[in-house]
């Protein structure tokens, strides 16, 4: 019997698995780096053992480190949770030659599944049905596009499409390189690539007395940089006898390895429905909530009851009830080629409403830094059907109060609404189509719903300088007469459009909007507007410079502009700047000062939150100024580098690619 469990991952995950244990009775242990060391899943631990350093493969990567913290800490098992080392077959190993059960499926299942070439050479045998694999040295134009993938690891990482044959061999070799810093291994392997293809899985639980249950589908169409971003169950729009093929094809797969434990076997449905088995997760699933939500289980107590020995408490699943949909909510900035967001966390809170449920390994006051996944939290919304899930969930995400970096909070909310979405129109090429519009400012009201926040901001800091709204306003050292107007400058987050709001103070001290809106209500954190006899609150939160305005309808986030702009601010022309908080981990071959660089030729490659970032050189023109070296850690926009000389100026940019 398991009395003390170490979870060998941080963050949401290690929150969720230590949920379940508390439920049970079991003790816990986090392990954590250094850069952990105040997140939420120490201070949720009952023992926390340090791992020391901050970069993954120093810390959580570090088998032999977990194992002697388990020891340490006294703890009898280990759970892997996802990512990290839940796939690693001699990390497995490692766990139970030093005495611990090991929460997972049997170490052979990991190994033989750990090579996709491998597991599909399994499958084949197993009559699962496959892609027929294209050998990359003699591929012709008939066979593009070609989608290569890395054989070991996931998350995107050593994937790309290949749509020129001329392409293909430096598509190889970048691959092969990125799929060896990855994951230690550079075997990468080709297969046709199925425009508008679903991403669809099956989650299987399986014990040892031979008992295998497939848990429904689940859709993971909408994905970004071939991650998913959000998840649902079961997967709409799939006939019967597709759902049975699927379930048949993933417990084929589960007893062809002789798996025990919770698994994942994933699929790739045709636009025509024709199902081809992509790989299998050894591991519990970051989706794994709406499979939880849709059968009434919770699949961690039943990983530890397989990993205790005991068997599924029946040959058949439960009956499955309603829809549910979950969303992966990142700081990221989607409009920007979805760039990794750094910093405080200041508030993070999601409407506890009935049928929705908060996973996250974070809460107001952390920090969200640049070693790890972007992740904030999943939030999971059930309900009878599918249509009200959705609403649900989308209702829930726009009534969320989140304040500190960029996160895709809007994006979310906008994918959910949108028709294709609603319709079950799902396919892995959702946001390659609609990204664009999904991120583009200026729908209709947006401006005029901002000006109103943004006025509602200016109103409560007005409000607040005359003591909560008893007596004049006072700016500063300045009295506010009430025949003088007042100004207050906003910058809306992340677009950057800019709000001049006027107002007059009366003499009872109450400000009054100079567009006409009704102050009902106006204290430093609080104002109630009525505008076209419509009546909105308004929730103000001031941080520094930045001001975070919340309603029913919607979030907005403004930087208080001075009235003067500082000099010290302006940077010279072809400066080029950190986009975020990063390391330098290369320099361009030749990059010295003086070196001739030409427009877009990528000059300093930075890594931050398991991304590699490149930036670009601004123009052509020559190296004045070098800042940056391998191995220097900088914050955003701090000066890399200066190009000079260019025929045309344009602001430095990245591009991004998954690590």
């Amino acid at each position: 019997m398991i009395t003390t469990l170490l979870v060998a991952n941080r963050g949401e995950i290690a929150c969720r698995i230590f949920r379940t244990c508390r439920e049970l009775g079991i003790s816990t242990v986090a392990v954590y780096s250094d850069a952990d060391a105040g997140s939420l899943h120490v201070r949720e631990a009952d023992t926390a053992v340090r791992l020391p350093g901050a970069a993954p493969a120093d810390t959580y990567l570090r088998g032999d480190l977990v194992v002697a913290a388990a020891l340490a800490a006294g703890a009898d098992a280990v759970h892997p949770g996802y990512g990290f080392l839940s796939e690693n077959a001699g990390f497995a190993r490692a766990v139970q030659d030093a005495g611990l059960v090991w929460v997972g499926p049997p170490v052979k299942a990991i190994e033989l599944m750990a090579s996709k070439t491998r597991a599909k050479e399994l499958m084949a045998a197993a009559d699962v049905p496959l892609l027929a694999p294209v050998d990359p040295g003699s591929a012709t134009a008939a066979d593009l596009p070609l989608l290569l993938k890395a054989a070991a690891g996931g998350g995107g990482r050593g994937m790309r499409i290949v749509r020129e044959l001329a392409a293909l061999p430096a598509e190889l070799t970048a691959a092969s390189a990125e799929a060896a810093g990855a994951f230690g291994d550079g075997e990468v392997f080709a297969e046709p690539y199925v425009e508008r293809g679903r991403h669809v899985e099956v989650q299987i639980m399986a014990d040892g007395q031979g008992t295998v249950w497939a848990l429904g589908t689940r859709d993971c169409s909408l994905q970004r940089r071939h991650q998913k971003v959000i998840e649902e169950a079961p997967a709409p729009g799939l006939d019967d006898g597709l759902r049975r093929r699927l379930h048949d094809a993933a417990v084929a797969a589960a007893q062809a390895v002789g798996y025990r434990g919770a698994g994942t076997v994933e699929f790739l449905v045709s636009a025509g429905g024709r199902p081809y088995f992509l790989e299998m997760n050894t591991r519990l699933q970051v989706e794994h909530p709406v499979t939880e939500a849709v059968f009434g289980l919770d699949l961690v107590a039943l990983q530890l009851r397989v990993a205790e020995g005991g068997p599924l408490p029946a040959a058949a699943p439960p009956v499955p009830a309603g829809h549910a949909v979950e969303a992966r909510l990142y700081a990221e900035d989607p409009a920007r080629d979805w760039q990794p967001q750094t910093g405080a966390l200041l508030t993070l809170e999601v409407p506890a409403e009935p049928g929705i449920r908060l996973d996250t390994g974070y809460t107001g006051g952390d920090t969200v830094g640049v070693h790890y996944d972007p992740m904030l939290a999943k939030v999971i919304a059930h309900a009878p059907t599918r249509t009200e899930a959705v609403r649900l969930l989308a209702r829930a995400l726009e009534r969320a109060r989140i304040h500190g970096p960029v996160t895709n909070r809007e994006l979310l909310v906008r994918s959910l609404r949108h028709p294709d979405f609603v319709a079950g129109r799902l396919d892995t090429g959702f946001y390659d189509r609609h990204l664009t519009a999904l991120t583009a400012a200026g729908a209709p009201g947006e401006d005029a719903a901002r000006r109103l926040a943004a006025t509602a901001a200016a109103l409560a800091t007005a409000a607040d300088a005359a003591g909560g709204g008893a007596g004049p306003a006072r700016l500063g050292a300045w009295r506010n007469l009430a025949s003088r107007p007042q100004t207050r400058c906003y910058r809306a987050e992340p677009d950057g459009t800019e709000y001049e709001i006027a107002y007059r103070t009366g003499r009872d001290g109450t400000p009054a909007p100079g567009t006409g809106e009704r102050v009902l209500a106006a204290r430093p954190g609080a104002v109630t507007l009525e505008t076209g006899g419509v009546t909105r609150h308004f929730t103000v939160t001031t941080h520094a410079d930045r001001v975070h305005v919340d309603t029913t309808a919607g979030s907005y986030t403004f930087t208080a502009l001075p009235r003067f702009t500082d000099p010290a601010e302006r940077t010279e022309p072809g400066s080029l700047l950190a986009p975020m908080p990063g390391t330098v981990v290369r320099l361009a071959e030749g990059l010295v000062p003086g070196a001739a660089v030409e427009a877009g030729q990528p000059l300093i490659w930075l890594e931050a939150m398991k991304m590699e970032h490149r930036v670009l050189a601004p123009a052509s023109g020559t190296l004045t100024a070098l800042h940056a070296a391998p191995g220097l850690q900088v914050e955003v926009g701090a000066l890399l580098a200066v190009v000079q000389d260019a025929p045309a100026e344009a602001p430095a940019h990245q591009e991004e690619t998954t690590r």
